[in-house]
């Protein structure tokens, strides 16, 4: 069984939804550290001017968000963001071939109002996932297993053993901590990802690789899964 273990993030790049189209269980990792300036809470979509940021506000005072776990972290809702964020997506994507397509569904989307920032991106990347064409993999997130101890690998292990994950897909820059030893010790095989993509039509170019599915999604539509992963590969 192949299993993925990550941080939630906002309307992350195709690379992340790779990931999950590889994984038979998917984790999203919510109760490690809060990351400031990560991906956690923004990302970027192509304009005219170049790409921008849409940044979710958090809050802050009195949170250690370098200590504070993912999944309680709150949204900002004295600031209209969601408004805003729909609105960019509106007039930035207006003319791509297959916003229609997808424009209703995250309108609804965006008029939701939860408390917790990991409420909104979870659920916004599990929408966006299963609109891929992706409806094999189960998610599940890390705040909902009970027991899991040690830091870095050991609780990674801890994880999948729990779940019964025999091969391991990780993010490439992983390497620099994962002790393979101690997955070999477990019976869990590893792999890592590489992330070589062909390049897709932007509405405005220079091609950007590092901006989010949804700009893939509204650009090639139900052909936005083959811009990820070959057709013989899927389950």
């Amino acid at each position: 069984m192949n299993g993925v273990i990550l941080q939630p993030s906002y309307i992350p790049w195709r690379g992340y939804f790779h990931q999950i189209a590889m994984a038979d269980i998917f984790v999203f990792y919510d109760d490690v550290k809060y990351d400031k300036n990560g991906w956690r809470n923004r990302n970027r979509i192509k304009t005219k001017n170049g790409s921008i940021w849409l940044t979710i506000p958090v809050l802050t005072k009195g949170v250690e968000t370098n200590q504070t776990p993912i999944n309680q972290i709150q949204i900002n809702w004295q600031q209209n963001w969601n408004r805003k964020h729909w609105q960019s997506l509106q007039m930035h994507y207006a003319k791509a071939p297959y916003f229609e397509k997808f424009a209703r569904l995250l309108e609804s989307f965006y008029q939701r109002h939860p408390n917790l920032l990991s409420e909104f991106t979870i659920d916004l990347t599990i929408l966006l996932a299963r609109e891929l064409g992706i409806h094999h993999t189960q998610f599940i997130r890390s705040s909902e297993m009970e027991g899991i101890t040690g830091q870095k690998t050991e609780r990674l292990i801890q994880i999948l053993s729990r779940l019964n994950v025999t091969h391991y897909i990780s993010g490439p820059s992983a390497q620099s901590y994962i002790e393979t030893a101690k997955f070999q010790n477990a019976g869990i095989t590893l792999e890592y990802m590489q992330y070589e993509y062909a390049e897709y039509p932007q509405l405005y170019p220079p091609y950007d690789p590092q901006v989010s599915i949804l700009d893939l999604m509204f650009m090639t539509g139900p052909n936005a899964l083959d811009h990820i992963l070959p057709k013989n590969s899927r389950t």
